[in-house]
């Protein structure tokens, strides 16, 4: 063995976690077979990404501030290159658009832009965790950078029921009464209400109202994050999401241009107009105090990449629903073709079963198998087909007979090789196990 410095053990415990060993996983098995068509993967689809928009992006972003918000040329260069506000440059047109889209009326104060979506998680989690006696309820599976993001600041998740409506009522409300039967504090219950990664399920708009009802009957804090809204398969409608309905201050809501705008650019942001009262006697909306933990993290989030983004929603008038058109129909074509080819493959009423969400990324597969990293590994080697197991989605590390498949990254035709593989490895697992096919 070659001598080390430094034990695992003398590190932070999140640091040896599964929860974030897991990203890194996944993506090394990528890297190490690069021939394997990739149904593993969230990314958004790239057949439109253009880097010659960069420019017009900036140049239209630079004019907004010189024309719109009345900046001298000094001014306008130390906003783009200078060291920025912290809680970030493009607020209120982020404002905009959630009244655009979403019909929000968001005070552009109340908004914290961040690096990536996971900045913000990171944010929320660290402000809400006053204490040892903290817990943070999850809607189980659940993405794995939220309960990475938790261990790193020392708050443990405790699973909700999710189920064919996007959450179990019942077992919130059981979960919150037995954290504070033990002495615990339940701060907030994690959602994703559309199209959830990893299950693809959508809350319903009634489902939406009971949650929020619920919220304020045990006056629990919700974070919704919702990085796939905008992306309803075809025939499907948008729903309000909760913050839109949300007039209790319930909801801190977690936002994010990666998936609609550019993931390179790296920037999305929170809304938190919670209100705070300061020690000094003041108050405030809690994204002042994220904004605090934000400036001992990363300072500020890039000008240029805030840039980019603003121009890119200067362009569209600040709606990104005119603005995603084109990647909404290729996820809903993919969608509907995964979901066919599923069908094509596997015989209904057989062991191989699958939901077919009313949009997002993500399909869940249900086998009669273990589906473990060993599995991945071998299927990415032999059959050369990748996905991802839906273990890495809970917390108990118990085996899962489940696998999520992803759509956005491919086309319809690398659909259909993929499906071919995944078909081959899971007819050879059912012989293994005496499963009919």
């Amino acid at each position: 063995m070659e001598p080390v410095d430094l034990a695992v053990s003398a590190l932070h415990p999140s640091v040896d976690d599964p929860a974030l060993n897991s990203m890194n996983f996944l993506n090394e098995v990528a890297q190490h077979y690069p021939d394997a068509v990739s149904l593993a993967a969230g990314r958004p689809y790239e057949e439109f990404f253009d880097s010659a928009v960069l420019h017009e992006h900036l140049d239209a972003f630079r004019r907004h501030l010189a024309d719109d918000l009345g900046l001298s040329r000094a001014q306008v260069d130390r906003a783009l290159l200078q060291y920025g506000r912290t809680k970030g440059i493009v607020h209120h047109l982020i404002a905009r658009n959630l009244a655009v889209d979403e019909r929000l009326t968001v005070d552009p104060e109340a908004i914290v832009v961040t690096v990536g979506c996971q900045e913000a998680m990171f944010l929320v989690l660290r402000a809400l965790r006053a204490g040892p006696r903290d817990v943070l309820l999850a809607v189980a599976p659940t993405y794995v950078g939220l309960t990475g993001a938790a261990r790193l600041v020392d708050l443990p998740v405790r699973p909700v029921g999710g189920g064919p409506d996007g959450i179990d009522l019942a077992d919130l409300r059981a979960q919150v009464h037995r954290a504070r039967a033990e002495g615990l504090r339940p701060r907030a219950c994690y959602v994703m209400p559309d199209f959830a990664n990893p299950s693809g399920v959508r809350m319903d708009l009634a489902q939406r109202r009971r949650l929020l009802d619920l919220a304020a009957e045990e006056d629990l804090l919700l974070i919704e994050d919702n990085p796939y809204g905008l992306f309803p398969a075809a025939g499907a409608e948008r729903l309000p999401t909760l913050k839109a309905l949300d007039t209790r201050r319930r909801v801190v809501y977690l936002g994010s241009f990666a998936k609609t705008v550019l993931p390179g650019a790296r920037v999305g942001y929170v809304v938190a107009d919670q209100r705070v009262a300061g020690s000094d006697g003041t108050v405030g909306p809690l994204a002042d105090q994220l904004a605090k933990i934000k400036s001992m993290v990363t300072v500020n989030t890039s000008p240029v990449s805030q840039a980019v983004i603003g121009g890119a929603l200067l362009a569209h008038d600040c709606s990104l629903v005119a603005a995603t058109a084109r990647e909404r129909a290729a996820y809903a074509r993919n969608l509907r073709h995964l979901a066919d080819g599923l069908a094509r493959r596997f015989p209904a009423g057989g062991p191989v079963r699958w939901n077919v969400p009313a949009g997002g990324f993500f399909v869940v597969v249900t086998v009669p198998f273990g589906v473990d990293d060993a599995l991945l590994h071998r299927s990415a080697r032999e059959y050369g087909v990748l996905w991802t197991p839906m273990a890495h989605f809970y917390d108990a590390g118990a085996p899962v007979n489940a696998l999520r498949l992803s759509v956005s990254a491919v086309t319809p035709e690398e659909i259909d090789v993929g499906l071919d593989r995944l078909a081959a490895l899971i007819t050879d697992e059912l012989a293994a196990v005496g499963a009919p096919a």
